[in-house]
């Protein structure tokens, strides 16, 4: 069935059944009203943009040939499931793309019935694939399985261990490795390197000539055997393919933009496939957009942009960024002390680490997406002398806290971790929420844990990493600007476990841990103004505890507030825990800890987040209010 050539074909699709309908010499044009559509959408939402311009033609052929949702297609990351979610129902909704009550960013289970994993950390689409082969197997099912994974995805170890798994069981599996050449940041590691050898080895591309001659010559429906005897042939000139090694029957690489290739190798694989399939195919991140194409990071993350000419638009900056912050403060330290190191987990842009990548090229380490070889390589560095700051996000961090446990804390390795993205996020939400770094590294012994309540703080605590080597050490900071102090010309050292008064009252304590501080010093003048006199204290360490400040607040007070961005059974459960073995809270104190709220908290303005869970002046205010039993502080806003 053609469609109607009075209207444009992405109108005629609303599901992949509609583009199934299409003829093939169609999907072209199809490919480029997606891209322009997709591009239109970001120009308006920001978002994720080059990865889902580099998989247009995939996700479009991948739809075509694959009945999906019953086949089950799984996004690595989802950083590139944009186009996807246009042509599988979604298109009326793309506009409220990271948005609250809109669509995600990312793939979500709940989202969608073709969305049958949810992603926003890599390297974990071929396990899942593989588990659910294994599932429909266990079904006597017969529907296919197919995992697409990034290149710079492939640098995880999980990636691995799940094809050694896939390729031990010979289970029937299709993976694509969309192979751009660029994960987020240029791509490191002797992986980028043998793809690259790999796409472009004339032994190779000679032999993959005579298998193609061989396959037109033989049929469509090429006997797997002999399939099979030109891929061995092939190796004994190669040396085979390390997919191969791991038992998966390797095609390609192919062009991921060339629809007439794509279309017969995904139907031949559909048809004939019997145990795993690797299909490479070789992409460009930001294809079909000049810009994206121009751009050094290929517009993998944008705020709103003009289509014509590309430029973001993003609103003036008030103050540093706390990973500028960061990146700068650690240059300064590592100017005095030529030990300080810098490693990040293909991340250098996000963390500041490309600041000091600038400055100190042959001392900065980029690992590729492995968070736990980092932790463990810092590890490795910390026992011959070396001070290696690991910045990884706190969200990417978790990936590693094995790593942490074992090869840093228990033998107690001055390994320093500087903790960007904590607390909420915003538009990219519960996947990318710094909610449990507080709670995970503090439970943990000989870990001095950190968190700066301003970009002064940071300098500090930067400052104090590099001084500090007893010891693990970390530090967290949020995503965004800083709140416009005045900034000193270098960091101190502070003493470890000690916090500070910013603000003396009389009546209520306000204990912060991090960045809330600002809030709390304006809910100290909405209380102040009541009547209720206010003590504001920065706690700056989770672990050690001030204890000598900590058990002043309790003894002055009548109520005492602990403010974090972090989950449950973080700061709070510690300061209640000391007040309780200390006796503290025999003599009526009233404690109330505020956290972010128990949930996994979709995608919103982070203000909308940090208001609902009392994080804000007015929610610390009402919980203050609450605490004493007090009514009117809707009407004390209001005034």
């Amino acid at each position: 069935m053609s469609a109607r050539p009075d209207t444009p074909l992405l109108d005629q699709v609303e599901y992949p059944s509609d583009l199934r309908k299409l003829n093939e010499n169609q999907l072209v044009q199809f490919a480029a009203e997606l891209r322009a559509e997709m591009i239109d959408v970001v120009s308006e939402t920001g978002g994720h943009l080059g990865a889902g311009l580099g998989v247009v033609e995939l996700t479009v052929a991948i739809h075509y040939i694959f009945d999906t949702p019953n086949d089950r297609l799984i996004w690595d990351v989802g950083h590139q499931c944009y186009p996807h979610k246009i042509i599988t129902g979604r298109r009326a909704r793309i506009r409220t793309l990271r948005q609250e009550g809109g669509l995600s960013g990312f793939t979500k289970r709940d989202e969608s019935e073709y969305d049958p994993f949810g992603a926003a950390h890599s390297s974990t689409s071929i396990s899942a694939g593989l588990g659910m082969a294994v599932a429909r197997d266990m079904k006597n099912g017969s529907n296919n399985i197919i995992s697409v994974i990034g290149d710079g995805s492939m640098s995880a170890g999980m990636a691995y261990e799940a094809m050694n798994n896939a390729g031990a069981r010979d289970a029937r599996l299709i993976v694509i490795l969309n192979d751009n050449d660029m994960s987020i940041a240029p791509p490191t590691g002797a992986m980028s390197a043998y793809l690259a050898r790999l796409a472009t080895g004339r032994s190779y591309m000679g032999f993959r000539e005579l298998g193609k001659k061989m396959t037109a010559y033989l049929g469509k429906r090429i006997d797997r055997a002999i399939t099979r005897a030109v891929e061995h042939a092939r190796g004994y000139v190669t040396g085979g393919t390390m997919f191969e090694e791991l038992g998966f029957y390797h095609i390609g690489p192919i062009d991921g933009h060339d629809l007439a290739t794509l279309i017969p190798v995904l139907r031949n694989v559909r048809d004939n496939a019997e145990g795993p399939v690797l299909i490479h195919a070789v992409t460009r991140k930001g294809k079909g957009y000049a810009p994206a194409e121009a751009a050094s990071d290929k517009y993998h993350g944008v705020s709103k942009f003009d289509v014509i000419t590309g430029a973001q638009s993003k609103p003036p900056a008030n103050a540093p960024s706390y990973t500028k912050v960061f990146g700068q403060s650690l240059v300064q330290e590592a100017e005095r002390d030529d030990k300080i190191v810098g490693i990040t987990a293909a991340m250098p842009d996000g963390t500041g680490i490309d600041i000091f990548g600038k400055a100190f090229p042959d001392r900065v380490f980029d690992v590729g997406i492995a968070e736990q070889h980092a932790v463990t390589f810092a590890a490795g560095l910390a026992t011959e002398g070396y001070k290696p700051f690991v910045a990884i996000y706190s969200t990417f961090l978790q990936r590693a806290y094995d790593q942490v446990v074992h090869d840093v804390a228990i033998q107690n390795l001055p390994v320093r971790f500087p903790i960007d993205r904590a607390g909420y996020v915003g538009a990219d939400g519960a996947t990318h929420c710094g909610a449990f770094d507080i709670t995970y590294l503090a439970t943990l012994p000989n870990f001095v844990v950190m968190a700066a309540s301003d970009e002064a703080e940071l300098k500090h605590m930067v400052a104090t990493a590099a001084a500090y080597n007893d010891g693990p050490i970390s530090f967290r900071y949020p995503r965004g600007d800083g709140v416009g102090v005045e900034l000193p010309e270098r960091g101190e050292v502070l003493e470890i476990g000690k916090g500070r008064i910013v603000k003396q009252g009389t009546k209520i304590a306000l204990l912060s841990f991090g960045t809330r501080l600002s809030e709390c010093m304006l809910a100290a003048e909405t209380l102040d103004s009541a009547g209720l006199s206010t003590t504001v204290a920065d706690a700056r360490f989770a672990k050690p505890l001030d204890e000598d400040m900590i058990a002043r607040l309790a003894q002055d007070h009548e109520v005492l507030i602990t403010v974090e961005e972090g989950a449950i059974g973080g700061f709070g459960s510690h300061v209640l825990s000391y007040l309780a073995q200390a006796g503290l809270l025999d003599n009526g104190l009233r404690v109330r800890p505020i956290f972010l709220k128990d949930e996994f908290t979709d995608q919103a303005k982070p203000e909308v987040m940090y208001h609902n869970s009392n994080l804000d002046s007015e929610g610390i205010v009402r919980t203050v209010f609450d605490a004493l039993g007090k009514a009117g502080v809707e009407k004390l806003f209001r005034a």
